[in-house]
Protein backbone atom coordinates (compact mmCIF):
# COMPACT_ATOMS: atom_id res chain seq x y z
CA UNK A 1 0.00 0.00 0.00
CA UNK A 2 1.10 3.15 -0.87
CA UNK A 3 1.90 5.38 2.42
CA UNK A 4 -0.36 9.11 2.38
CA UNK A 5 2.20 11.60 2.60
CA UNK A 6 2.18 13.48 5.99
CA UNK A 7 3.66 16.69 7.15
CA UNK A 8 5.93 16.25 10.24
CA UNK A 9 3.50 17.27 12.66
CA UNK A 10 1.25 14.89 11.69
CA UNK A 11 -1.90 14.85 9.80
CA UNK A 12 -2.55 15.15 5.88
CA UNK A 13 -0.95 17.99 4.44
CA UNK A 14 -3.94 20.09 5.10
CA UNK A 15 -4.13 19.71 8.45
CA UNK A 16 -2.28 22.69 9.95
CA UNK A 17 -4.16 25.64 7.86
CA UNK A 18 -7.53 23.41 7.36
CA UNK A 19 -9.36 22.94 3.65
CA UNK A 20 -9.24 25.56 1.05
CA UNK A 21 -12.88 26.95 2.25
CA UNK A 22 -11.75 27.47 5.67
CA UNK A 23 -8.88 29.85 4.32
CA UNK A 24 -9.16 33.85 4.97
CA UNK A 25 -9.89 35.56 1.85
CA UNK A 26 -6.85 37.26 1.99
CA UNK A 27 -3.89 35.50 3.72
CA UNK A 28 -2.14 38.76 4.44
CA UNK A 29 -5.22 39.87 6.92
CA UNK A 30 -4.55 40.86 9.91
CA UNK A 31 -6.54 38.49 12.92
CA UNK A 32 -7.99 42.18 14.15
CA UNK A 33 -9.31 43.67 10.90
CA UNK A 34 -12.43 45.44 11.02
CA UNK A 35 -15.40 43.20 11.20
CA UNK A 36 -18.28 44.40 9.29
CA UNK A 37 -20.67 45.35 12.30
CA UNK A 38 -22.63 47.80 11.11
CA UNK A 39 -24.12 45.73 8.29
CA UNK A 40 -24.65 42.65 9.57
CA UNK A 41 -26.44 44.11 12.86
CA UNK A 42 -28.93 45.95 10.03
CA UNK A 43 -29.31 43.00 8.42
CA UNK A 44 -29.66 41.16 10.97
CA UNK A 45 -32.69 43.69 12.06
CA UNK A 46 -33.93 43.52 8.76
CA UNK A 47 -34.41 39.59 8.80
CA UNK A 48 -35.64 39.68 12.10
CA UNK A 49 -38.86 41.95 11.21
CA UNK A 50 -39.42 41.16 7.58
CA UNK A 51 -39.72 37.39 9.20
CA UNK A 52 -41.72 38.58 11.40
CA UNK A 53 -44.31 40.58 9.29
CA UNK A 54 -43.83 37.77 6.82
CA UNK A 55 -45.35 34.71 9.35
CA UNK A 56 -48.73 36.03 9.48
CA UNK A 57 -49.43 35.91 6.12
CA UNK A 58 -48.01 32.26 6.01
CA UNK A 59 -49.96 30.73 8.54
CA UNK A 60 -51.65 27.76 7.56
CA UNK A 61 -49.22 27.05 5.04
CA UNK A 62 -45.62 27.00 7.11
CA UNK A 63 -44.92 26.77 10.84
CA UNK A 64 -45.03 29.95 13.34
CA UNK A 65 -42.06 31.62 14.22
CA UNK A 66 -40.83 30.63 17.90
CA UNK A 67 -37.29 30.26 19.79
CA UNK A 68 -35.79 27.84 17.41
CA UNK A 69 -36.70 29.62 14.57
CA UNK A 70 -35.11 32.98 15.75
CA UNK A 71 -32.60 31.01 16.72
CA UNK A 72 -31.86 29.97 13.31
CA UNK A 73 -32.19 33.24 12.28
CA UNK A 74 -29.60 34.46 14.59
CA UNK A 75 -27.31 32.08 13.53
CA UNK A 76 -27.82 32.85 9.93
CA UNK A 77 -27.43 36.57 10.37
CA UNK A 78 -24.37 35.59 12.71
CA UNK A 79 -22.11 34.16 10.65
CA UNK A 80 -22.09 37.02 8.30
CA UNK A 81 -20.05 38.65 11.06
CA UNK A 82 -16.70 36.18 9.73
CA UNK A 83 -17.71 37.13 5.72
CA UNK A 84 -15.07 39.14 5.37
CA UNK A 85 -12.54 36.73 6.52
CA UNK A 86 -13.62 33.32 5.87
CA UNK A 87 -15.69 33.84 2.90
CA UNK A 88 -16.11 30.35 2.09
CA UNK A 89 -16.78 28.33 5.15
CA UNK A 90 -19.62 31.37 5.80
CA UNK A 91 -21.32 31.03 2.54
CA UNK A 92 -21.36 27.02 3.36
CA UNK A 93 -22.34 27.42 6.75
CA UNK A 94 -25.22 29.68 5.67
CA UNK A 95 -26.22 28.35 2.94
CA UNK A 96 -26.63 24.64 5.26
CA UNK A 97 -28.59 26.81 8.11
CA UNK A 98 -31.17 28.26 5.62
CA UNK A 99 -31.84 24.91 4.20
CA UNK A 100 -32.37 23.48 7.86
CA UNK A 101 -34.85 26.72 8.72
CA UNK A 102 -36.71 25.88 5.79
CA UNK A 103 -36.47 22.34 6.48
CA UNK A 104 -37.84 22.96 9.91
CA UNK A 105 -41.20 24.58 7.94
CA UNK A 106 -40.66 28.52 9.11
CA UNK A 107 -41.64 31.30 7.02
CA UNK A 108 -40.09 32.41 3.90
CA UNK A 109 -38.85 35.72 3.80
CA UNK A 110 -35.76 38.28 4.20
CA UNK A 111 -33.53 34.92 5.44
CA UNK A 112 -32.50 34.51 2.06
CA UNK A 113 -31.40 38.08 1.39
CA UNK A 114 -28.47 36.99 4.06
CA UNK A 115 -27.92 34.01 1.85
CA UNK A 116 -27.48 36.24 -1.06
CA UNK A 117 -24.98 38.72 1.14
CA UNK A 118 -22.38 35.63 1.91
CA UNK A 119 -22.73 34.28 -1.57
CA UNK A 120 -21.90 38.11 -2.95
CA UNK A 121 -18.86 38.10 -0.28
CA UNK A 122 -17.64 35.16 -1.03
CA UNK A 123 -17.66 35.61 -4.96
CA UNK A 124 -16.16 39.16 -4.48
CA UNK A 125 -13.50 37.66 -2.41
CA UNK A 126 -12.63 34.92 -4.60
CA UNK A 127 -14.47 31.74 -3.25
CA UNK A 128 -16.46 31.28 -5.96
CA UNK A 129 -16.35 27.40 -6.25
CA UNK A 130 -17.39 27.43 -2.53
CA UNK A 131 -20.38 30.06 -3.34
CA UNK A 132 -21.79 28.41 -6.37
CA UNK A 133 -21.46 25.02 -4.49
CA UNK A 134 -23.49 26.29 -1.53
CA UNK A 135 -25.91 28.27 -3.40
CA UNK A 136 -26.97 25.32 -5.51
CA UNK A 137 -26.96 22.98 -2.96
CA UNK A 138 -29.30 25.21 -0.75
CA UNK A 139 -31.42 25.33 -4.33
CA UNK A 140 -31.69 21.64 -4.83
CA UNK A 141 -32.30 20.72 -1.17
CA UNK A 142 -35.13 23.21 -1.71
CA UNK A 143 -36.31 21.94 -4.67
CA UNK A 144 -35.96 18.17 -3.13
CA UNK A 145 -38.20 19.41 -0.22
CA UNK A 146 -40.83 21.53 -2.46
CA UNK A 147 -41.48 18.47 -4.84
CA UNK A 148 -41.16 15.23 -3.11
CA UNK A 149 -40.06 15.62 0.94
CA UNK A 150 -42.75 17.92 1.53
CA UNK A 151 -45.02 15.39 2.90
CA UNK A 152 -42.60 14.34 5.76
CA UNK A 153 -41.33 17.52 7.12
CA UNK A 154 -43.56 20.21 8.50
CA UNK A 155 -45.84 21.92 8.89
CA UNK A 156 -48.44 19.06 8.54
CA UNK A 157 -50.50 19.17 5.45
CA UNK A 158 -48.35 21.21 3.17
CA UNK A 159 -48.97 21.01 -0.54
CA UNK A 160 -45.80 20.23 -3.24
CA UNK A 161 -44.95 23.41 -5.02
CA UNK A 162 -45.00 23.17 -8.67
CA UNK A 163 -42.26 23.03 -11.15
CA UNK A 164 -42.50 26.44 -12.63
CA UNK A 165 -41.71 27.87 -9.26
CA UNK A 166 -38.95 26.21 -8.69
CA UNK A 167 -37.44 27.05 -11.57
CA UNK A 168 -38.33 30.99 -10.84
CA UNK A 169 -36.10 30.42 -7.11
CA UNK A 170 -33.30 28.27 -9.58
CA UNK A 171 -33.53 32.29 -11.61
CA UNK A 172 -33.57 34.39 -9.10
CA UNK A 173 -30.26 32.24 -7.90
CA UNK A 174 -28.62 32.30 -10.71
CA UNK A 175 -29.01 36.05 -11.11
CA UNK A 176 -27.71 36.62 -7.56
CA UNK A 177 -24.48 34.88 -8.22
CA UNK A 178 -24.36 36.68 -11.67
CA UNK A 179 -24.43 40.04 -9.92
CA UNK A 180 -21.63 39.02 -7.59
CA UNK A 181 -19.73 37.79 -10.69
CA UNK A 182 -19.96 41.05 -11.83
CA UNK A 183 -18.82 42.97 -9.11
CA UNK A 184 -16.19 40.48 -9.01
CA UNK A 185 -14.58 41.49 -12.15
CA UNK A 186 -15.13 44.94 -11.65
CA UNK A 187 -13.17 44.82 -8.41
CA UNK A 188 -10.49 42.94 -10.21
CA UNK A 189 -10.35 45.73 -13.00
CA UNK A 190 -10.16 48.42 -10.54
CA UNK A 191 -7.29 46.43 -8.69
CA UNK A 192 -5.24 46.23 -12.10
CA UNK A 193 -6.07 49.78 -13.15
CA UNK A 194 -4.49 50.73 -9.77
CA UNK A 195 -1.69 48.33 -10.14
CA UNK A 196 -0.77 50.08 -13.72
CA UNK A 197 -0.88 53.14 -12.49
CA UNK A 198 1.66 52.25 -10.16
CA UNK A 199 4.06 50.85 -12.24
CA UNK A 200 3.53 53.51 -14.35
CA UNK A 201 4.53 55.94 -11.46
CA UNK A 202 7.15 54.07 -10.91
CA UNK A 203 8.52 53.57 -14.39
CA UNK A 204 8.57 57.43 -14.36
CA UNK A 205 10.35 57.53 -11.31
CA UNK A 206 12.54 55.21 -12.64
CA UNK A 207 13.44 57.19 -15.97
CA UNK A 208 13.33 60.74 -13.97
CA UNK A 209 16.45 58.56 -11.75
CA UNK A 210 17.91 57.60 -15.23
CA UNK A 211 18.24 60.90 -16.23
CA UNK A 212 19.43 62.48 -13.47
CA UNK A 213 22.29 59.94 -12.76
CA UNK A 214 23.04 60.29 -16.79
CA UNK A 215 23.12 64.06 -16.73
CA UNK A 216 25.00 64.14 -13.53
CA UNK A 217 27.61 61.18 -15.19
CA UNK A 218 28.34 63.34 -18.25
CA UNK A 219 28.67 66.61 -16.21
CA UNK A 220 31.43 65.20 -13.70
CA UNK A 221 33.17 63.01 -16.01
CA UNK A 222 34.07 65.75 -18.51
CA UNK A 223 34.97 68.14 -15.36
CA UNK A 224 36.48 65.86 -13.91
CA UNK A 225 38.50 64.42 -16.39
CA UNK A 226 40.26 67.60 -17.21
CA UNK A 227 41.08 68.67 -13.52
CA UNK A 228 42.96 65.24 -13.72
CA UNK A 229 44.83 66.55 -16.36
CA UNK A 230 45.25 69.62 -15.47
CA UNK A 231 46.50 68.37 -12.22
CA UNK A 232 48.89 66.13 -13.60
CA UNK A 233 49.99 68.88 -15.30
CA UNK A 234 50.62 71.29 -12.27
CA UNK A 235 52.44 68.74 -10.40
CA UNK A 236 54.74 67.94 -13.13
CA UNK A 237 55.63 71.67 -13.77
CA UNK A 238 55.35 72.55 -10.41
CA UNK A 239 59.17 72.83 -9.96
CA UNK A 240 60.16 73.38 -13.25
CA UNK A 241 57.81 76.29 -14.48
CA UNK A 242 55.45 77.79 -11.79
CA UNK A 243 53.56 80.03 -14.17
CA UNK A 244 52.37 77.14 -16.13
CA UNK A 245 51.45 75.28 -13.02
CA UNK A 246 49.65 78.32 -11.97
CA UNK A 247 47.44 78.26 -15.21
CA UNK A 248 46.61 74.57 -14.50
CA UNK A 249 45.67 75.27 -11.32
CA UNK A 250 43.25 78.11 -12.74
CA UNK A 251 41.94 75.65 -14.93
CA UNK A 252 40.97 73.49 -12.49
CA UNK A 253 39.59 75.89 -10.16
CA UNK A 254 37.44 77.29 -13.40
CA UNK A 255 36.73 73.76 -14.13
CA UNK A 256 35.72 72.54 -10.47
CA UNK A 257 33.32 75.78 -10.92
CA UNK A 258 31.47 75.08 -13.70
CA UNK A 259 30.58 71.69 -12.69
CA UNK A 260 28.91 72.91 -9.69
CA UNK A 261 26.63 75.07 -11.40
CA UNK A 262 25.96 72.45 -13.54
CA UNK A 263 25.06 69.80 -10.91
CA UNK A 264 22.99 72.32 -9.29
CA UNK A 265 21.27 73.07 -12.25
CA UNK A 266 20.46 68.82 -12.69
CA UNK A 267 19.41 68.76 -8.83
CA UNK A 268 17.41 71.58 -9.92
CA UNK A 269 14.83 69.04 -11.06
CA UNK A 270 14.29 67.80 -7.66
CA UNK A 271 12.99 70.73 -6.54
CA UNK A 272 8.74 71.36 -6.11
CA UNK A 273 6.71 70.82 -9.38
CA UNK A 274 5.90 73.94 -11.51
CA UNK A 275 8.95 75.88 -10.22
CA UNK A 276 11.25 77.53 -13.02
CA UNK A 277 14.42 76.31 -13.86
CA UNK A 278 17.04 78.94 -12.95
CA UNK A 279 19.24 78.51 -15.54
CA UNK A 280 18.43 77.11 -19.29
CA UNK A 281 19.62 73.34 -20.09
CA UNK A 282 22.74 73.36 -22.23
CA UNK A 283 22.53 72.81 -25.85
CA UNK A 284 25.71 73.11 -29.09
CA UNK A 285 25.18 77.04 -28.65
CA UNK A 286 27.52 76.47 -25.70
CA UNK A 287 29.99 74.13 -28.13
CA UNK A 288 32.63 76.75 -28.08
CA UNK A 289 32.52 76.73 -24.19
CA UNK A 290 33.23 73.14 -24.73
CA UNK A 291 35.83 73.70 -26.91
CA UNK A 292 38.00 76.17 -24.55
CA UNK A 293 37.58 73.40 -21.83
CA UNK A 294 38.98 70.56 -23.63
CA UNK A 295 41.61 73.19 -24.85
CA UNK A 296 42.82 73.90 -21.17
CA UNK A 297 42.59 69.87 -20.63
CA UNK A 298 45.14 69.66 -23.80
CA UNK A 299 42.68 68.78 -26.66
CA UNK A 300 42.73 70.61 -30.16
CA UNK A 301 39.24 70.58 -31.54
CA UNK A 302 37.91 71.63 -34.65
CA UNK A 303 34.65 72.02 -34.94
CA UNK A 304 32.91 72.37 -38.39
CA UNK A 305 29.15 72.48 -39.51
CA UNK A 306 26.52 75.03 -37.89
CA UNK A 307 23.45 72.98 -35.79
CA UNK A 308 20.39 73.97 -36.95
CA UNK A 309 17.40 75.01 -34.89
CA UNK A 310 17.24 72.09 -32.17
CA UNK A 311 14.00 70.92 -29.61
CA UNK A 312 15.45 71.51 -25.88
CA UNK A 313 15.60 67.64 -25.50
CA UNK A 314 17.50 66.99 -28.75
CA UNK A 315 20.03 69.83 -28.19
CA UNK A 316 20.76 68.85 -24.71
CA UNK A 317 21.16 65.46 -26.13
CA UNK A 318 23.49 66.49 -28.82
CA UNK A 319 25.43 68.85 -26.22
CA UNK A 320 25.64 65.76 -23.90
CA UNK A 321 27.29 63.46 -27.01
CA UNK A 322 29.82 65.86 -27.79
CA UNK A 323 31.06 66.26 -24.56
CA UNK A 324 31.17 62.45 -22.89
CA UNK A 325 32.94 61.83 -27.01
CA UNK A 326 35.67 64.62 -25.96
CA UNK A 327 35.98 63.27 -22.13
CA UNK A 328 36.22 59.62 -23.80
CA UNK A 329 39.34 61.41 -26.05
CA UNK A 330 41.22 62.96 -23.15
CA UNK A 331 40.88 60.18 -20.72
CA UNK A 332 41.48 57.43 -23.24
CA UNK A 333 43.44 58.56 -26.62
CA UNK A 334 46.71 59.14 -26.72
CA UNK A 335 46.20 62.06 -29.85
CA UNK A 336 45.59 65.55 -28.29
CA UNK A 337 43.78 66.31 -31.22
CA UNK A 338 39.86 65.95 -32.42
CA UNK A 339 37.29 67.14 -34.81
CA UNK A 340 33.49 67.62 -34.55
CA UNK A 341 31.24 68.13 -37.82
CA UNK A 342 27.74 68.96 -37.47
CA UNK A 343 25.42 68.26 -40.38
CA UNK A 344 21.73 67.72 -41.14
CA UNK A 345 19.47 66.99 -43.86
CA UNK A 346 16.03 68.47 -42.51
CA UNK A 347 15.32 65.33 -41.53
CA UNK A 348 18.24 64.08 -38.83
CA UNK A 349 21.33 65.70 -37.26
CA UNK A 350 24.22 64.52 -37.62
CA UNK A 351 27.45 64.46 -35.02
CA UNK A 352 30.65 63.00 -35.89
CA UNK A 353 33.44 63.08 -33.79
CA UNK A 354 36.96 61.93 -34.38
CA UNK A 355 40.17 61.24 -32.58
CA UNK A 356 43.87 59.88 -34.45
CA UNK A 357 44.29 57.62 -31.50
CA UNK A 358 46.12 55.35 -30.26
CA UNK A 359 44.06 54.55 -26.94
CA UNK A 360 46.26 54.75 -24.00
CA UNK A 361 46.41 53.28 -20.21
CA UNK A 362 44.82 49.25 -19.42
CA UNK A 363 41.33 51.16 -18.95
CA UNK A 364 41.17 52.30 -22.53
CA UNK A 365 37.88 51.05 -23.13
CA UNK A 366 36.58 52.80 -20.47
CA UNK A 367 33.87 51.62 -18.51
CA UNK A 368 31.11 51.92 -21.04
CA UNK A 369 28.64 54.04 -19.05
CA UNK A 370 29.62 56.89 -20.73
CA UNK A 371 28.71 55.28 -24.58
CA UNK A 372 25.68 53.70 -22.64
CA UNK A 373 24.49 56.68 -21.63
CA UNK A 374 24.99 58.28 -25.55
CA UNK A 375 22.74 55.13 -26.82
CA UNK A 376 20.14 55.78 -24.30
CA UNK A 377 20.03 59.58 -24.97
CA UNK A 378 19.48 58.97 -28.30
CA UNK A 379 17.29 56.14 -28.03
CA UNK A 380 14.69 58.22 -26.03
CA UNK A 381 14.67 60.62 -28.90
CA UNK A 382 14.32 57.71 -31.79
CA UNK A 383 18.14 58.06 -32.82
CA UNK A 384 21.37 56.11 -32.90
CA UNK A 385 24.61 56.14 -31.84
CA UNK A 386 27.58 54.11 -33.23
CA UNK A 387 31.02 54.38 -31.76
CA UNK A 388 33.95 52.34 -32.51
CA UNK A 389 37.56 52.36 -34.25
CA UNK A 390 38.08 53.91 -37.81
CA UNK A 391 39.50 51.64 -40.26
CA UNK A 392 42.60 54.48 -40.37
CA UNK A 393 43.73 54.27 -36.90
CA UNK A 394 41.52 56.48 -33.79
CA UNK A 395 38.14 56.10 -32.79
CA UNK A 396 34.54 57.68 -34.22
CA UNK A 397 31.46 58.41 -32.47
CA UNK A 398 28.56 58.82 -35.01
CA UNK A 399 25.09 60.28 -33.56
CA UNK A 400 22.18 60.53 -35.66
CA UNK A 401 19.23 62.39 -34.13
CA UNK A 402 15.90 63.62 -35.62
CA UNK A 403 14.88 66.74 -35.88
CA UNK A 404 12.49 68.68 -37.43
CA UNK A 405 14.63 72.07 -38.23
CA UNK A 406 12.03 75.61 -38.29
CA UNK A 407 14.61 77.46 -40.68
CA UNK A 408 17.08 75.01 -42.38
CA UNK A 409 20.33 76.87 -43.99
CA UNK A 410 20.11 76.24 -47.52
CA UNK A 411 23.18 74.07 -48.65
CA UNK A 412 23.32 72.14 -45.51
CA UNK A 413 24.80 68.81 -45.89
CA UNK A 414 24.48 65.50 -44.08
CA UNK A 415 28.02 63.79 -42.60
CA UNK A 416 28.91 60.03 -43.86
CA UNK A 417 31.22 57.36 -43.30
CA UNK A 418 29.89 54.42 -40.96
CA UNK A 419 32.12 53.17 -38.21
CA UNK A 420 34.00 50.17 -38.29
CA UNK A 421 33.11 47.36 -35.42
CA UNK A 422 31.70 48.61 -32.74
CA UNK A 423 33.71 48.16 -29.29
CA UNK A 424 31.62 47.20 -26.11
CA UNK A 425 33.32 50.38 -23.77
CA UNK A 426 34.92 53.54 -24.42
Amino acid sequence: MQEQHVRPGGGPPWWRHGPPWWRRADPRQAPGAHWPWPSTVLLTALVFAGSHFAAPHQQGHREPLDAYGYALLAVVCGLLLWRTRRPGFVVCAVAAATLVYVAAGYPYGPVFLAVAVACFSAVVAGRRRAAWTAVGLLWAGHALIALWLYHLLPPPGDTGSPWTQELVVGTWVVAVVAVAELARVRREQWAKERAERAQAARRRADAERLRIARELHDVLAHSISVINVQAGVGLALLDTDPEQARTALTTIKAASKEALGEVRQVLDTLRAPGDAPRAPAPGLGRLPELVDQAARAGLTVDVEGAPPPLPPGTDLAAFRIVQEALTNVVRHSGSRHARVRLGHDGAALRLRVDDDGPATGTDAGGSGNGLAGMRERAAALGGTVEAGPRPDGGWRVLAVLPVTARDEPAGSTGLGGRVGTEEDDR
